[in-house]
Order: C-alpha cells, then sequence, then structure tokens
C-alpha cells in the first residue's frame, strides 16, 4: 500500500509540504485537516520577506515560483531602522525583481501566499471544518479524533502544521508555549495612499522599525495598499486586565497611545491615530523554550510554528517553517521510494515485508529530520530572542545598541567570522554617525516637534 499522510492545518506549512509531496510522488495519499470552514484569504498579519536557502527553496521545490514572481514585492524590501525622532540609523533602498539591487528576500502579503499555495493542492485533499480536538493512541494506531465527533485513522504519518496552540504536540512533548514579555496592538491603514499619503510615503512601500523607550512603532506597507501598524513593547502578562483602559475599545486605546507615545515624533504617534477603528487588535507574543526538542515518537512529528514558535522580531518564521517542508518531504519521499513498485505488489509475506521495511524507513527518516530541525530552530530562535531583547529591554536602544544588533544578524548570516570582520566597520561608522546626526536630530525635535 501507498504511504497515507495526514496533515493538521492547511495554513502556509501543511499546504507547502502537501504541494512538494503531491507534485514529487502522487502515489502518497495525502489528507490535509484545516478547522477553519472555508478559505478564507483575508489579512492574516504583515507581509513575508522570503529568504533564498529556506523560503524560496520551498517555493521553487512545489514548483511555485514563477506564480510566486507574480506576486513578489521586490520594493518590499526597503527597510528603515529608527528611533522615537524618526532618525534612521539603518536605511535600505527598495529592490527590483532583477534583483541588480535586491537583499533577495522579497515580500509578499500572508493571504496572497497562501491563496497562492491552497489553490496549488488538487480539489478535495483539504477538508474543511475539522477541528482537531486530540489525538490519542488506539493500539498501535494514531487516531484523529475532531470537534464535530469524527474520527480519522490508518496514517503512516500525522504531521501537526497547526501551529502555536498544536494540538497535535502534546503527543510528543509536554512543553507549551510561554508569553515572551512583549504584546500590544495590531491596526491598519486601509487605501493609505488617498487617505493619508503623508504616512504612505514614509513607509516607502516596505517597512519601518522605529524602537525607543521598551516600545516600538512597527509599520508595514501590504501589498493592496494599506499599512499594517504593530505597537510591540514590554508588557506584563496580564497587561491586557492592568492596563488602566480598554485594551479593545479603539477609541481608548489611541488616547492610551497618545500619552505613551507623546515624546515620539508626531509622524510615528500619527499612524496609531489614523488607523481605522475596526482594525484594532490587542496581541500577544508567545514562544517556544530556545533549543526545545522531544524525543521522536513514532507515527507523528511537527513542523513550523507547532515545533518551534517565536516571536516575529527576526523574520525566520515562515522560512523556517518552509525549510521543515523541504527537509520533511525527503524524508517521506526516501521511505516512500523503498515501497514495491505498484505493479510488482501482491498479497504475499514478501510484499509485507516490505511495507514493514518501508515503515521502519519512514521512522528513521522522520527522526533524522527532526534532528536537523532541532539544530536549525534553536540558532534562529536564539537570534530571534537576542534581537528582541536588545531592542525592548536595553536601555536607550537603539542608539546605545544599534551595533550589536546588526552585528548579530550578520552573525547568523556569515557566522563568527564575518562578525569579527565586520566589528571594525560598523563600530566605525556608527560613531561617526551618532557624532554627526544623533545628538542634532534630537535637539531639532525638541525644539520644534518635527
Amino acid at each position: 500500500m501507498p504511504l497515507k499522510i495526514a496533515i493538521i492545518g492547511a495554513g502556509p506549512a501543511g499546504c507547502t509540504l502537501a504541494r512538494i509531496l503531491h507534485i514529487k510522488d502522487k502515489s502518497i495519499q495525502l489528507t490535509v485537516f484545516e478547522s477553519e470552514a472555508s478559505i478564507n484569504f483575508r489579512s492574516q498579519g504583515g507581509t513575508l520577506d522570503l529568504h533564498v536557502g529556506t523560503g524560496q527553496l520551498a517555493i521553487q521545490e512545489a514548483g511555485l515560483w514563477d506564480e510566486f514572481q507574480k506576486h513578489a514585492r521586490y520594493d518590499g524590501e526597503a527597510t528603515q531602522i529608527a528611533d522615537k525622532n524618526y532618525l534612521c540609523y539603518v536605511k535600505v533602498g527598495a529592490g527590483n525583481s532583477g534583483k541588480s539591487t535586491s537583499t533577495g528576500r522579497p515580500e509578499i502579503d500572508r493571504s496572497l501566499l497562501r491563496e497562492l499555495l491552497y489553490n496549488s493542492l488538487p480539489k478535495g485533499m483539504v477538508q474543511w471544518s475539522k477541528k482537531l480536538k486530540e489525538v490519542k493512541r488506539a493500539g498501535a494506531e494514531l487516531e484523529l479524533h475532531f470537534a464535530d465527533g469524527s474520527t480519522a485513522h490508518g496514517y503512516d504519518l500525522i504531521v501537526g502544521a497547526d501551529g502555536t496552540w498544536s494540538k497535535t504536540r502534546s503527543l510528543v512533548t509536554d512543553i507549551k508555549p510561554f508569553y515572551s514579555g512583549i504584546a500590544g496592538h495590531t491596526m491598519s491603514i486601509p487605501d493609505a495612499a488617498t487617505r493619508h499619503p503623508a504616512l504612505y510615503d514614509a513607509v516607502q512601500r516596505g517597512s519601518v522599525y522605529s524602537y525607543s523607550d521598551g516600545k516600538s512603532l512597527i509599520l508595514q506597507q501590504m501589498g493592496e495598499g494599506s499599512l499594517l501598524v504593530g505597537t510591540w513593547s514590554a508588557h506584563p502578562a496580564d497587561w491586557q486586565q492592568t492596563a488602566g483602559y480598554d485594551v479593545h475599545d479603539p477609541v481608548a486605546v489611541k488616547a492610551a497611545y497618545r500619552k505613551q507615545y507623546a515624546d515620539w515624533h508626531p509622524t510615528l504617534r500619527a499612524f496609531t491615530q489614523e488607523a481605522d477603528d475596526p482594525t484594532f487588535a490587542a496581541r500577544d507574543l508567545f514562544m517556544l523554550p530556545i533549543g526545545n526538542r522531544w524525543e521522536h515518537v513514532p507515527g507523528i512529528t511537527l513542523i513550523g510554528d507547532a515545533a518551534h514558535v517565536m516571536t516575529p522580531f527576526a523574520g525566520e518564521g515562515v522560512n523556517l517553517a518552509f525549510a521543515d517542508c523541504v527537509d520533511l518531504s525527503k524524508a517521506i519521499l526516501s521511505a516512500a521510494a523503498s515501497l514495491p513498485s505498484e505493479t510488482s505488489r501482491t498479497e504475499s509475506p514478501a510484499t509485507t515485508t516490505s511495507q514493514a521495511a518501508a515503515g521502519t524507513a519512514l521512522d528513521v527518516s522522520v527522526r533524522a529530520f527532526e534532528e536537523i530541525m532541532f539544530t536549525r530552530a534553536k540558532k534562529y530562535q536564539q537570534l530571534t530572542y537576542d534581537l528582541m531583547s536588545t531592542v525592548f529591554f536595553s536601555p536607550s536602544a537603539p542608539r546605545a545598541v544599534i551595533e550589536r544588533y546588526l552585528l548579530r544578524i550578520v552573525e547568523a548570516s556569515l557566522g563568527y567570522w564575518g562578525r569579527l570582520l565586520a566589528t571594525p566597520v560598523v563600530y566605525a561608522w556608527f560613531f561617526v554617525f551618532k557624532l554627526i546626526c544623533v545628538g542634532s536630530a534630537a535637539f531639532i525635535f525638541a525644539v520644534d516637534g518635527t
């Protein structure tokens, strides 16, 4: 019998894994179970920058590169890192599809990416309204129990791609996500070019990351013309109950932000005031422990946020999920290749032995995949935590820590020696920059507030 795989969750990771397996070995029986009632391509957060060796590689493996290029926004690579006075410490210009000036990390809206991936799957592969309640052992098998009372079983492998609060995770580990210490609101300014051209121009079709005093304003241009605003700050775990205002009332939230960001540049403050009231959402950011892992459990594994959810401050979450998809697909395809061919299968002891061997091969391959995933995830969990801590929990950020912040990114990309070589250049550059720019910018803002 061919391998039978269940994927829990029709998000980017679940659909990408299903797509890769489907186009590379159509004999594999795939079912994707999704809790939502139907596909919904609503905005689901900010844009994503897909990286060459992870996110882009998965898109290529899925045979969707040409389709991805129709939606990729190279101009979305424009990036500014600033302080509360809107002094830019780092400014990266927009790229282009020819990549002559590209960072190699084009942006795509989450909703568009999900639509692209879902539409690439055969009709019927995704089963809707299948909210997983729990996974139970039924003898030698794992059995899926859904909220609608139905069950499913008989799978060679169950892949949990069901996000931060994964139900499949409980079968491999007791570890649960914990509050990161960072929370805030997301909100949106629709049709910004027409309604608020000054704010639209400030973002330059890319992203602005402004940090000071344990607070941030993070701004992103979306492909459909809106601006996504995030007000991430250091908060106690119970902040939604103890904030002193109704965190779910946009009018109260705007009033609170007028006070909290009173000494920030007027342009930055304006983003919180011009956002549409219905778009406000209070959010806490969660993470799994750095380096979390589990003892392999035959018949089940996890990918993406289910395996290693982290905060978004290194931009690696979906890229790691896509890398998981590529590596897990290789493990599954390797095991599938050890099955007897369709024409040679007979109900004989030899065939039964061969299929048992394939099952063992799948278990061995998945175990090896998990070790690769654990090592890769730990590296980027640590990077994400380090960057988050640097900007939110360091006094006088970004001025006092911009060198350390950038060198940590260099180290993640180029290793220890790359960081060592870059260190004198980075410190020399910012010594001059601060000498010339920082003092004068703060003085100008203090004088006229602009």
